[in-house]
């Protein structure tokens, strides 16, 4: 509103030089100020259409800690930003987490969310550091269950297939790692341990993240 405020006060500007007075210096800056205000307006109507149309992102739940791993040589927090990025560009919206050690293991003393959060250009309510003593393993699932999510791991959880039997669905897991220096995530193909039906569902997905 105030950018289409702007622009009818800068048409009135310019009809108004046009009626009054003759040729004014101020009239040619002040058409082509209307006319930046008219594209900038319908360029912000554009995003916004997009938006309402696409709706929320859908959820994806990243392992971290596994993924800190994927370029071998010590545990890098560079390595799951550009997992997340990768992920965004295809339409995605992670939620990362971590185990309580992964700041020790990446910096040398303990790091909360919101710490991850700047380092991985992502809200903080899209990274989760589990509490001390804790795996981050059964978080991971549950969250990706009520999400009704894919997991971003190599880890294949093979101690929470009881409770958890959609591990077992391909493509449930999305696998990755870096092939010439360059990363790739793709859909698992993990044996089914015995027949299943289908993925469990959770609950509707959380609103969209402010990205």
């Amino acid at each position: 509103m105030v950018v289409f405020s702007l622009f009818l006060l800068s048409c009135a500007g310019v009809i108004l030089s046009l009626v009054t007075t003759q040729y004014d210096p101020l009239l040619m800056p002040a058409g082509l100020s209307a006319l930046l205000f008219l594209i900038a307006y319908l360029s912000l109507l554009r995003r916004r259409q997009r938006t309402l149309l696409r709706g929320p992102l859908p959820w994806v739940v990243v392992d971290g800690s596994n993924v800190m791993h994927w370029q071998g040589g010590g545990p890098r927090l560079d390595t799951v930003r550009e997992v997340v990025d990768l992920l965004a560009a295809r339409g995605l919206a992670p939620l990362v987490f971590f185990d309580a050690n992964a700041g020790y293991l990446l910096t040398g003393h303990y790091q909360q969310s919101a710490a991850f959060g700047r380092a991985l250009a992502l809200p903080e309510d899209q990274i989760v550091v589990v509490d001390r003593g804790s795996s981050a393993d059964p978080r991971i699932l549950s969250e990706a269950r009520n999400l009704n999510a894919r997991i971003v791991s190599n880890d294949l959880f093979r101690n929470w297939t009881d409770d958890h039997p959609e591990i077992r669905e391909d493509g449930f897991l999305l696998r990755g790692g870096y092939r010439k220096g360059r990363l790739w995530i793709s859909p698992s193909q993990v044996v089914s341990l015995r027949p299943e039906q289908g993925m469990s569902q959770g609950p509707t997905p959380r609103p969209e993240p402010a990205l």
